[in-house]
C-alpha cells in the first residue's frame, strides 16, 4: 500500500488547530513505557528554562506500541503554554515512517526548527534542547549532529564502520552519523520530505545515515552538539548489532552509488565545529563478551571462507584465515586490512546487481571479527584511550581511499 502521509487524521486535524509554531520536538517510540515520562519531563523542563518566549510543540510518533508507552506519553503533564501530540503514524513499520511523520508535522507548523530524540534515554537532561537547537537558532547552522561521551564498547557500528566510511567518502568529520538525537532548520525539514524515500529500504533500515548524508552532500550547514554522557538501552554487539549491521553498511552502500561522482572527487577531511555540553564525566560501562564476538565470527569463517576467497583479494582473505585460526586471548585483524576488507565489500556491492542483502549477510561475520580485535587492543584501556584508536582507524580509511577508487572501479581481482 502507498501512504502519501505518514500522519493520521487526528493528527492532522490537530496541527491544523495549532496552526503555527517555532520549535516542534519529536520522540519516534514503540514500547518505551519506563523511559518516555521522563525524556518528556526533560524535554518539556529544557523547553521552558531555555526557549520561553517561542512556541513549543511536543510530537509523540508511536509504531503502535502493545505496551501503555502511548498512555503515559497522554498522561503526563506538560507546561501549559506548550502543546502535545500523541499519535501512531501511518506507513511501514520503523523509525522512517515515524521521522516522517514528525517531520511532516514540523513542515504543517511551519516551524524554524525540529528537534528529535530518542524515547528510551536515561541520560537526557533539559540542557540537551539548548546544545541541539542554540546552533541553529544563534550560529545559523542547518543540520546538528549529536557527539555523546560513550562507553568504548558503546557504538562499535559507529566506531569501526560508520565514522570511518563517512568520513572518507565525503569529508566531514562528523563523530556520531547515526545518532537518534539531532536538529535540523526549516529548509532541511522540507528538503528530507521532499525525497523519494519514505516507503524504500532506506527508510525503513538506515534512515539516519541516509539523513547525515544527504544533509552534507546537498551542501547545508552542519555541525555537531556535544550532549556529555548517553545512557539508554545498550545493546551486546554479539546479540543485537548483526541486523543493524546489514541494515547500516546496506544504506551506506546504496548511497555510494547514487553520490559516486561526489565522494569520488572528496580528498582528506575536515572538522565540523562542535558546541554543547564542555565538561567530562563517565559513562556507564558497556559489558562485551569477545569470547563469545570472536567465535561468531569463526563459525561464519567455517561456514562462509569458501564464499569470502572469492569475493576479497588473497591478501584480505589470507588476514582473516589466519585471524580464525588464533585463539582468543592473541586474537588479531589489523586496522590496515579492516580499511581493505570495506573497501572490497563496499566494491563487490557495486558490481553486484543482484543478491546484495545475501552478500551483506554472508559478511556479517567480518564485523565480528573486527569488533572482536578492537576489543582485544582496548581492553586495558580507558574510553579516552580507546578514542585515539578509533581515529587513528579513521584516518587510515582516508589515506586508503585510493584503494577503494581502483577496486570500485577495476573490481577486487
Amino acid at each position: 500500500m502507498h501512504y502519501n502521509t505518514a500522519l493520521r487524521a487526528y493528527g492532522s486535524k490537530r496541527l491544523e488547530e495549532i496552526e503555527s509554531a517555532d520549535i516542534l520536538v519529536g520522540i519516534p517510540c514503540y514500547n518505551n513505557e519506563k523511559t518516555i515520562e521522563h525524556v518528556i519531563q526533560m524535554l518539556t523542563h529544557g523547553l521552558a528554562r531555555h526557549y520561553k518566549t517561542k512556541r513549543s510543540v511536543l510530537f509523540i510518533a508511536d509504531g503502535g506500541s502493545t505496551d501503555d508507552t502511548r498512555e503515559v506519553a497522554k498522561d503526563f503533564q506538560i507546561k501549559p503554554w506548550q502543546e502535545k501530540l500523541v499519535s501512531i503514524y501511518r506507513g511501514p513499520a520503523g523509525k522512517g515512517t515515524a521521522l516522517r511523520s514528525i517531520f511532516e508535522a514540523a513542515v504543517t507548523l511551519n516551524t524554524e526548527s525540529c528537534v528529535v530524540v530518542d524515547s528510551d534515554l536515561r541520560s537526557i537532561t533539559p540542557d540537551w534542547i539548548e546544545y541541539l537547537l542554540n546552533p541553529i537558532f544563534k550560529h545559523g547552522y542547518q543540520f546538528v549532529a549529536p557527539v555523546y561521551l560513550r562507553h568504548k564498547y558503546d557504538g562499535t557500528i559507529t566506531n569501526n564502520i560508520v565514522y570511518n566510511l563517512t568520513r572518507a567518502l565525503y569529508g566531514k568529520r562528523v563523530r556520531q552519523p547515526i545518532g537518534g538525537d539531532f536538529a535540523l532548520s526549516r529548509e532541511v525539514t522540507k528538503y528530507y520530505i521532499e525525497q523519494n524515500v519514505w516507503e524504500t529500504d532506506v527508510a525503513r533500515f538506515g534512515i539516519d545515515i541516509w539523513m547525515t548524508t544527504h544533509a552534507i552532500t546537498s551542501k547545508y550547514r552542519i555541525c555537531q552538539s556535544n550532549l556529555g554522557v548517553k545512557i539508554h538501552d545498550a545493546k551486546d554487539p554479539g546479540q543485537h548489532l548483526g541486523p543493524m549491521f546489514r541494515q547500516v553498511l546496506w544504506t551506506i552502500f546504496s548511497l555510494m552509488e547514487t553520490n559516486e561522482a561526489i565522494w569520488k572527487s572528496v580528498k582528506g577531511s575536515e572538522p565540523v565545529e562542535t558546541f554543547g555540553f564542555e565538561g567530562t564525566m563517565d559513562p556507564e560501562p558497556v559489558t562485551i563478551n569477545v569470547d563469545g564476538i570472536i567465535e561468531h565470527f569463526k563459525i561464519g569463517y567455517s561456514q562462509f571462507s569458501s564464499l569470502w576467497k572469492d569475493i576479497l583479494s588473497d591478501e584480505s582473505f589470507e588476514a582473516l584465515a589466519e585471524a580464525a585460526g588464533m585463539d582468543s586471548d592473541n586474537f588479531h585483524l589489523s586496522t590496515e586490512n579492516w580499511v581493505k576488507i570495506l573497501y572490497e565489500l563496499a566494491a563487490t556491492f557495486h558490481r553486484w546487481s543482484v543478491n546484495r542483502y545475501k552478500l551483506i549477510d554472508v559478511m556479517t561475520p567480518l564485523y565480528y571479527a573486527r569488533v572482536g580485535s578492537f576489543a582485544r587492543r582496548t581492553w586495558d584501556m580507558s574510553s579516552d584511550e580507546a578514542e585515539e584508536v578509533v581515529e587513528d582507524q579513521a584516518m587510515k580509511f582516508e589515506t586508503q581511499k585510493d584503494y577503494l577508487l581502483k577496486v570500485w572501479d577495476e573490481g577486487v581481482k
